[in-house]
């Protein structure tokens, strides 16, 4: 698979490493060891997809005009337009093509959140009644500094958008609409703090993330019939422990389970070889994006943003 790398940030630095010998071009409006710097002086015929890792405003127009011209796609999180219909345009010109138009959720890769939803699909916690997640970590002067972060819904759609495709893995669409509890802007322009959820949903869905953690933690529990299960801490930021426990009845100290891994970040690559598996078998994760910018633009109303 050949392939471009567009943008070349923090993210599609590591993209292009990912993608080693598949890279052939990369392009960049200004980072000067871009080879070019549009999409539209890289010749179509020497490539077969691409990997767009561009600020959110770009990403439709780029995508747009790669499926047009029958080219795979693997797109950075969040995949958001003001318009839900932009996206179900979007699903429908890659069905046309026939090419993969996937946007990159990671997070579906970390080792600890696969087995979470093992547990959960094998029944072994049975009903699941209550599933939190806080997610922080420290950027929030970066955010400001940045020419095109601090803007917009902030933290929400940037972390936010990873909680939203976890509940979709994990539990499938909640029945409820979002509410939103704390909206705050203790530091930046755009909300650095962020708490919403999935109420009188089933599983009820509790969502915390902030850009004000300085130390970066990750902390899922999911309480239910037969047990409980918890993860702490992201491969990236290890070392990572999942923690599983079986209820004793009536009451009393469950027994448990413990796993620990402290390893590098093993997510990236394990994305890479899925986005390639489905460039050999095209199909589309745009159904889920449509539904992730469906509830970002719900809440926006709501606020009045």
């Amino acid at each position: 698979m050949r392939v471009v790398v567009t943008g070349l940030g923090i993210q599609g630095r590591k993209r292009l490493a990912i993608a080693g010998n598949d890279a052939v071009a990369t392009v960049d409006p200004i980072a000067k060891d871009a080879r070019y710097q549009s999409i539209e002086q890289v010749p179509l015929g020497e490539f077969d997809a691409a990997l767009v890792c561009t600020p959110d405003s770009a990403k439709l127009p780029l995508l747009t005009y790669l499926i047009g011209h029958g080219k795979h796609v693997l797109v950075e999180k969040p995949l958001v337009s003001d318009s839900d219909g932009d996206l179900v345009a979007l699903r429908s010109l890659a069905e046309s093509r026939g090419v993969v138009c996937y946007t990159a959720y990671n997070h579906r890769f970390e080792p600890h959140i696969v087995r979470l939803k093992a547990a959960i699909d094998s029944g072994v916690l049975g009903k699941v009644y209550l599933a939190k997640f806080f997610y922080g970590n420290g950027t929030a002067r970066d955010v400001r500094n940045s020419a095109w972060r601090d803007q917009g819904m902030g933290v929400f759609p940037d972390l936010g958008s990873h909680l939203l495709d976890w509940t979709l893995f994990l539990f499938g669409k909640p029945s409820t609409e979002a509410e939103v509890w704390r909206n705050n802007r203790f530091e930046n322009k755009a909300p650095d703090h962020f708490h919403f959820g999935f109420r009188n949903s089933q599983p009820e869905i509790d969502f915390e993330m902030t850009l004000l953690s300085w130390r970066n933690t990750f902390r899922c529990d999911v309480f239910a019939e037969n047990g409980s299960a918890h993860i702490d801490c992201l491969c990236k930021w290890g070392p990572s422990t999942f923690t599983l426990r079986k209820r004793v009845l009536p009451s009393g100290r469950p027994t448990e389970e413990s796993d620990t891994l402290a390893c590098a970040d093993p997510t990236w690559k394990a994305e890479y070889e899925h986005f390639l598996g489905l460039c050999r078998n095209p199909s589309n994760n745009l159904d889920n994006d449509i539904w992730i910018n469906g509830v970002f633009n719900a809440v926006r109303r709501k606020l009045g943003s």
